[in-house]
């Protein structure tokens, strides 16, 4: 029996002293401590070489292997640590730990030996150090999915010129991960000199430029991935039947990589896993894939694909994940096709124009279970008949179909161990249901757009996220809901809910991230209390009845991004408190009872990210409160709200898009997305009186300013030629008097324009936009002459304008606020091309400019 060397147990023991054992540091379901049985003393354990996931040299005692992969290990790992000591090692396995965003370190030099190296899933951070490049013995390297816990981006980092240096010194590479490895730069060239490398995982590392067509010829290369890499291009090489390739994951997301499906990956024939998925692939699917009889996994999904699913698929007898969504295809499918295939279990055939049928006749014996199902938008008019039998169910997407009428009762016996996530949203069923549903561990449930009515169904705790918008369910909101304590997304918006809504609804979940409660007809307070811990970004309960103040503790959620509070009764002076909130983009209180004075400055609230202010139709007074822009925002990004979740191996993002109608004169300017440079601010039909102030001249990318309707007089400032990115402006039944200021004519993207009902006088800037303007956004200023008025200046014949309509305004009672609104509205990066359509008159007041927000709401489901 050989025994280790004295120093190096004691490093061992010394590098396990620097760790936690946290269960929650390792995700793999055979974890396990490996380090807690780690000790010196008398027995059969007293050598560190019998310790578990050491391996020692049988001649020399020296460590030359450890592998704590999965050992539950939480802690930081520095350059001076213990481990460095161990200068014989030759394989090292840091594994699905947590080393808490601790950088690779250079120390790693020590290992002068080291032939395989694998620190994947352990929560590294920053960049890798050239040091890994100069392991020259390395032939297998692994630094795949250092993954950010909340978000899934990778951490890792590795200069493009390290990334060079690596290809170029391990010439002895058999196995090549780094996935999730942000690399930002072309592939070397020189990796298609990597002989010996039989595996190559490239997956989203922001490479970019062609791939070298010569990798997918290497002799020995039997796995290669790269996909996710938004920029990156090529194209298939000719593949020959001696090509050892048997994993083949391919997607060149740029528009070089088109045309139909490469003949020449016939040859592949000894694939097991292919996926040529996310590419501009256009034509019929190929009838010769069904001659690829090792398949196991198929992916062709989200490319531009048409024609039918070739019948020779059933000839894929070791077939079990089939992914065709996404794509054109067309005609019928029936079930039967692939019935012959008794491994399928997860199939996908959603967002193509085919249309599934089934038999009636089914049994149980004769239909294999399926533990993924994705039809939606396939033109299913009833529930499949085959569901009734399947057992194993973990995923069922129906939406987007034809479904009417009540839901088969055999459906609410479906898989109810084992089903996740359920989605029959958008079909046309009419039907109350179970008040209690019976899948006891569902995620997530999507009900929108149907004609369900009854009471909101309660789902089980375990819940993440409930969708039953766009229904009739009515009644109250149970208390029982306040049970899904994990839930991250609640909408209940546009039913016909009424009552008083729970109080738990602040701080059920501090995990709740969106909560949609619009249109309905809910009166009463809002939930009072929310918590220190919220995680609230998205609240909308606009629409309702609710009353009262608006709570304090609304201050408490330090991550809200979008609140909207319109169309309601509530009653209070501006939440001066809100400035506090560091991520508010988006504010919305129209059409309620606010009041007050918002007046002069006030230190430290300051709204720092505040983009789209809507205050139109309260009883603010006083002057139009200052606005202070603290910095220029130079993002393209669009204003959204992510929603990441796992449902068991499914990555489910939710990406919540915010978007906004402006109408004006019955014409809709709708911002699909709206850019974070975006810029709205909205005070009409309220008290404001005094001049309009000089600094909005200051928001010099504002795209929407509406002070409509208020009791504003002096003239209008000629700093508003400042604003040229200015779509909209509306200034129209005030009292404001003078001339228009010439320096208007420098707003060439303005598409609306409303001064109308003031006290105007002079003659309109010819020779420019303004004049392009219909005489309804004049009318009203007895004084105002030129085009395209009918009074020409200078002519007494020509018929007046009507005396100005604005009315006095009752300057209110409210007590004054001290503010400073440091909205940052201003300085925003470049303009966006915006489309006009005609859409739904909104008719409250002819003239009246108004905003509306509404969420747009994508799902992305990755299988990871």
């Amino acid at each position: 029996q050989f025994s280790c060397r004295e120093e190096e147990s004691s490093a061992l023991l010394q590098f396990k002293k620097s760790f936690i054992i946290d269960k929650s540091a390792s995700s793999y379901d055979g974890a396990y401590p490996k380090v807690s049985a780690w000790k010196l003393g008398g027995g059969g354990n007293s050598s560190c070489c019998s310790w578990d996931g050491v391996e020692c040299d049988e001649k020399t005692g020296h460590v030359i292997g450890l592998d704590l992969s999965s050992s539950y290990l939480y802690g930081s790992i520095h350059s001076n640590s213990s481990l460095f000591s161990l200068v014989h090692l030759q394989r090292l396995n840091l594994s699905d730990n947590n080393f808490n965003y601790s950088q690779i370190p250079s120390s790693i030099r020590n290992f002068p030996n080291l032939t395989q190296l694998d620190l994947s899933a352990s929560v590294f951070a920053g960049q890798v150090p050239y040091e890994v490049s100069q392991l020259s013995k390395l032939t297998s390297l692994n630094l795949c999915c250092n993954l950010e816990t909340s978000s899934s981006e990778g951490l890792l980092k590795l200069q493009p010129s390290d990334m060079r240096s690596l290809v170029h010194n391990l010439t002895s590479l058999e196995i090549l991960q780094l996935n999730f490895v942000s690399i930002s730069s072309t592939v070397p060239e020189s990796l298609a000199n990597l002989t010996f490398l039989t595996f190559l995982a490239l997956r989203e590392c922001d490479l970019v430029g062609e791939f070298p067509v010569r990798i997918f010829n290497l002799p020995n290369l039997k796995s290669l991935s790269v996909r996710y890499n938004q920029d990156l291009t090529g194209y298939f090489p000719e593949f020959n039947r001696s090509s050892p390739l048997v994993l083949l994951k391919v997607a060149f997301t740029a528009n070089k990589f088109v045309g139909s499906i490469p003949d020449s990956l016939a040859n592949l024939t000894k694939l097991t896993v292919c996926r040529i998925n996310s590419n501009p692939l256009t034509g019929p699917i190929p009838s010769w894939l069904g001659n690829f009889t090792k398949l196991i996994y198929l992916d062709l999904s989200f490319n531009s694909l048409n024609g039918s699913i070739p019948t020779s698929f059933s000839n894929l007898m070791n077939l079990e994940l089939l992914y065709l969504h996404g794509n054109h295809l067309s005609g019928v499918v029936k079930l039967e096709m692939f019935q012959k295939l008794q491994n399928l279990y997860e199939l996908q055939l959603n967002w193509n124009n085919l249309e599934f049928v089934t038999e009636s006749k089914i049994t149980n014996a004769t239909v294999q279970q399926f533990t993924v199902l994705s039809l939606s938008a396939c033109n299913i008019r009833e529930f499949p008949s085959f569901l009734r039998y399947q057992t194993n169910l973990e995923r069922l997407d129906l939406s987007r179909n034809k479904l009417h009428g009540q839901v088969p009762k055999w459906m609410w016996n479906i898989s109810t161990e084992t089903l996740v996530y359920m989605d029959i949203s958008e079909n046309f069923l009419s039907d109350q249901l179970p008040f209690f549903l019976p899948w006891v561990n569902l995620l997530c449930l999507r009900l929108s757009s149907n004609m369900f009515h009854g009471p909101v169904p309660i789902p089980p705790p375990s819940m993440l996220e409930y969708r039953v918008p766009e229904n009739k369910f009515s009644g109250e909101i149970s208390p029982l809901l306040c049970h899904m304590s994990s839930l991250r997304y609640l909408d209940l918006s546009k039913n016909n809910l009424s009552g008083t809504l729970p109080q738990c609804l602040g701080n059920f979940s501090d995990g709740l991230i969106l909560l949609l409660l619009r249109r309905n007809s809910f009166h009463g307070i809002v939930p009072q209390s929310y918590s220190n811990r919220s995680s609230l970004r998205m609240i909308d309960v606009s629409h309702n009845q609710l009353q009262g103040r608006l709570p304090r503790s609304l201050a408490n959620c330090l991550m809200l991004e979008y609140l909207v509070l319109s169309n309601n009764q509530f009653s209070d002076a501006f939440p001066i408190w809100l400035g506090t909130l560091p991520e508010l983009k988006l504010l919305a209180m129209r059409q309620n009872a606010f009041s007050g004075v918002i007046g002069n400055s006030r230190k430290n609230l300051d709204f720092p990210k505040l983009r789209i202010v809507d205050l139109s139709y309260n009883n603010f007074t006083g002057e139009i409160p200052s606005v202070f822009p603290d910095s220029t925002v130079n993002n393209s990004d669009y204003m959204h709200t992510d929603v990441t979740y796992n449902a068991n191996d499914f990555l489910v993002i939710f990406s919540v898009d915010y978007s906004i109608t402006i109408a004006t004169k019955g014409l809709d300017l709708y911002y699909s997305k709206i850019q974070e440079e975006f810029a709205s601010f909205d005070i009409s039909s309220n008290k404001f009186e005094g001049q309009i102030p000089e600094f909005i001249g200051n928001l010099t990318e504002l795209h929407s300013l509406n002070i409509s309707n208020n009791i504003l007089t002096g003239s209008i400032p000629s700093s508003l030629g400042k604003l040229t990115k200015l779509e909209s402006l509306d200034l129209s039944r005030n009292k404001l008097s003078g001339q228009i200021p010439q320096q208007l004519t420098q707003l060439n993207f303005l598409g609306n324009l409303d001064v109308s009902h003031n006290n105007l006088t002079g003659r309109i800037p010819q020779g420019t936009q303004l004049t392009s303007f219909n005489s309804t956004s004049y009318e009203g200023n007895p004084g105002l002459c030129g085009d395209p008025l009918p009074r020409k200046c200078g002519d007494p014949e020509a018929p007046r304008q009507p005396s100005s309509l604005v009315e006095e305004n009752d300057s209110g009672s409210a007590g004054t606020l001290e503010l400073d609104w440091r909205f940052g509205l201003a300085g925003y990066g470049s303009g966006m091309v915006v489309g006009v359509v005609l859409a739904d008159f909104v008719i409250s007041r002819r003239h009246e400019l108004y905003v509306k927000i509404v969420a747009k709401i994508r799902l992305k489901i990755w299988k990871r």
